[in-house]
């Protein structure tokens, strides 16, 4: 995944003045350089933009929120390959730290609206951008930048999809973190009696986790809820594995309607893995829940791959041996998508330096240095392995032998900043009330429908 320090706490994009209302504001904000002559498709023309900046020599800054931890380590060791390739260039990372990247999120705003932008700044990629493609606050960057490296032909469907919101190419992807994983304790389950070859589909796994309370002390799964989007992410999860890619795609298309027994479904289920989880999963995060898991109190967790990363922080807790992972049952071969991306701005301070870096961040050098300290895989497809560790050479040979690769709806690439916010607040009150009904009716809503 991709937030500060601890990466994974709960992360709410505060909505670009709602979607159409970007577009009103920008429309009002006076002129711009790169603002005036827009393609009006979402994304703004690379001439008109490149003239409103400053050059080759201008200072290229970049916002992001790894400001400690994995992150922080690994988009330094991201600048420092780019300064060996382009020493003529004068970096200032322009950090915001808290907030779970929320803070970046609304100072970008800001600047933005103010025809102020970064040079580049750290994004979740998809519909997460919508509103400032939709704003023409975006530029297409395909010639000037994804003709270079061979970037296209080694970027797969899914995370070059990501990049394009709005049929543009105006970002480019930095890592790959995937959603659809479930960790699980061999050990407790041969103790249950519980084979994971077993569990064909999310409703498998309720059989499974009932199995292993009665024959052990540990819980079914151990979950946090004391944010919105663990749940939202198992739900998307169980609701993908259980009902299939197509039923996902119609609902992420604003659909919802159309799959509602399937949805509701997937809720059921949900609620049917409550009842074996840990009691204190609303006062948990998803760490503490993690910690759980590594002690051997719960024989399934679902998460992110940034959970392992505190695997291999662990002691005496290794690979194969006390812990393990499968795709989510019913999701083999996909590879739900969990990314960040670098954009290119209207009104670029710094358009020539802007292009070498988004080149570099699409390079083979630069996605090597980065993941392998992140955790993540890299999007490309050609970066040798040898520097990741096991799990992670895994997760590589399952994302290049994906059948597709779905976005995620709870990390922003499958839905707009406003209905992810409205998404999170369902399942809130879900979490609280268990409601199957209700919740369905809320996510339907979510989309304006």
């Amino acid at each position: 995944m991709t937030d500060s320090d601890n990466g994974h706490t709960r992360r709410r994009y505060v909505q670009l003045a709602a979607g159409a209302g970007i577009a009103g504001l920008a429309g009002c904000s006076g002129g711009g350089g790169g603002d005036s002559g827009g393609s009006g498709n979402g994304s703004t023309s690379e001439t008109t933009t490149s003239s409103s900046g400053g050059g080759a020599s201008a200072t290229l800054e970049v916002q992001h929120w790894w400001t400690g931890g994995d992150g922080g380590d690994a988009i330094q060791s991201l600048f420092d390959g780019f300064k060996e390739k382009y020493p003529e260039v004068e970096v200032e990372q322009n950090p915001v730290s808290g907030g779970a990247g929320q803070n970046l999120k609304s100072v970008i705003k800001k600047r933005i609206l103010n025809n102020n932008p970064p040079s580049s700044w750290q994004a979740w990629p998809g519909k997460n951008l919508l509103p400032y493609t939709e704003a023409d606050k975006l530029v297409d960057i395909e010639e000037s930048v994804w003709s270079h490296n061979d970037m296209k032909n080694a970027y797969m469907d899914g995370p070059m999809n990501a990049a394009k919101p709005d049929g543009n190419l105006v970002t480019v992807p930095l890592n790959i973190h995937r959603l659809n994983n479930l960790f699980y304790n061999p050990q407790v389950l041969s103790d249950a009696g519980v084979s994971i070859d077993d569990i064909s589909t999310p409703s498998d796994l309720v059989d499974a986790m009932a199995t292993v309370e009665s024959e052990t002390e540990a819980h079914g799964m151990v979950q946090a809820t004391s944010g919105p989007w663990t749940t939202l992410q198992l739900w998307e999860t169980v609701f993908l594995g259980e009902h299939g890619l197509d039923t996902y795609n119609t609902f992420i298309d604003g659909n919802g309607g159309d799959v509602e027994t399937e949805a509701k479904d997937a809720l059921s289920i949900v609620k049917q893995y409550r009842e074996h989880w840990n009691d204190d999963s609303d006062s948990l995060s998803w760490t503490q829940a993690n910690n759980e898991f590594i002690s051997g109190n719960a024989a399934f967790f679902h998460n992110g791959d940034w959970a392992a990363g505190m695997y291999y922080g662990a002691e005496d807790f290794e690979y194969g041996t006390h812990w393990d992972h499968v795709a989510f049952p019913g999701t083999d071969g996909l590879y739900t998508l969990v990314m960040d991306s670098f954009p290119f701005p209207a009104n670029n301070p710094s358009p020539e330096a802007t292009k070498k870096f988004l080149r570099y961040v699409g390079s083979v050098d630069a996605q090597q240095r980065f993941n392998p300290k992140k955790g993540s895989i890299p999007p490309r497809t050609d970066v040798p392995k040898e520097p990741f560790n096991p799990f992670s050479q895994d997760q590589m040979d399952d994302f290049s032998n994906s059948d597709s690769q779905p976005p995620s709806i709870a990390h922003g690439l499958a839905t707009s900043p406003e209905t992810l916010t409205n998404l999170e607040n369902a399942t809130a009150t879900f979490t609280s009330n268990w409601d199957v009904d209700a919740t369905f009716s809320a996510y339907v809503s979510a989309f304006g429908n």
